[in-house]
């Protein structure tokens, strides 16, 4: 992430959101450890399964209030770059190296330091083996 918080797609991923998706993205976080990036067509996916939801739902209320928060729709430049939002950029830590993971339908980004702090304090076990072993992986 440079000094103007702009982050650089990996070409993999990037290739990927061009041709199944679009330029158009959705960033936000949950938690303020890490920024997602949703392609519009996912958020506005997520978008519609909220709105079945009551606006009184006390989960549907926290999670709107982080990712209207913490977020904006946004577009990749030519270059394959993406501004994040300031609260999400200074709460996650995006600066200088990051790490791009990606999720299902959605990028993972965290900053380098921070998830590898993740990955030591929360290491992979035998048990998890086990338990995935029962989904055949």
């Amino acid at each position: 992430v440079d000094e103007k918080g702009r982050l650089k797609i990996p070409n993999g991923f990037l290739q990927l959101l061009k041709t199944s998706y679009g330029p158009e993205v959705f960033v936000t976080s949950l938690t303020g450890e890490n920024v997602r990036v949703y392609p519009m067509d996912v958020w506005i996916e997520v978008e519609r399964k909220l709105a079945g939801i009551p606006d009184s739902h006390p989960s549907k209320v926290r999670f709107l209030d982080r990712v209207h928060f913490f977020g904006q729709a946004t577009s990749l430049d030519r270059q394959g770059r993406l501004v994040i939002p300031v609260h999400a950029r200074e709460s996650a830590q995006m600066a200088g190296n990051v790490d791009v993971l990606g999720k299902y339908d959605f990028l993972e980004v965290w900053n380098h330091d921070r998830f590898v702090d993740k990955l030591q304090a929360d290491p992979f076990t035998d048990e998890d083996g086990r338990a995935l072993a029962e989904f055949g992986i």
